[in-house]
């Protein structure tokens, strides 16, 4: 895929942009978006797994990440009122799913840089 540089004017969700990139960072960028995403691949979570798989994250942070997950369209939270406990999953929308060559490809180059100048610790 060739991707043409020029000079360029974007909406999305009511914010202009002037690279395709800058649309992309906006739904998986920042600290924990991609994490969040890499660990729904393997399919549906609940808060709890994702707050015991992601050490170093808060539970403020991971609430509203999701939060942002959910209104960007790339995962669904499903809640479960049946039967007591009230039980809530998240999982990756069909949108979402269209991240999985891209996040794997991430996570590919991560291992690659762990291998090459860093460590694994624990």
């Amino acid at each position: 895929m060739e991707i043409e540089y020029k000079k360029r004017l974007i909406k999305f969700n009511e914010k202009e942009y002037s690279c395709s990139t800058s649309v992309a960072m906006e739904l998986i960028g920042g600290k924990w978006k991609s994490v969040i995403l890499i660990y729904l691949l393997n399919g549906k979570k609940r808060y709890n797994e994702l707050y015991k798989l992601i050490s170093t994250i808060t539970e403020r942070t991971l609430s509203l990440q999701l939060k942002q997950l959910e209104q960007d369209g790339l995962i669904v939270r499903k809640v479960y009122t049946k039967k007591p406990p009230l039980r809530v999953e998240y999982e990756l929308t069909a949108f979402g799913e269209s991240l999985r060559p891209v996040l794997l490809a991430i996570a590919e180059w991560g291992t690659y840089v762990i291998a090459e100048k860093g460590e694994v610790i624990a």
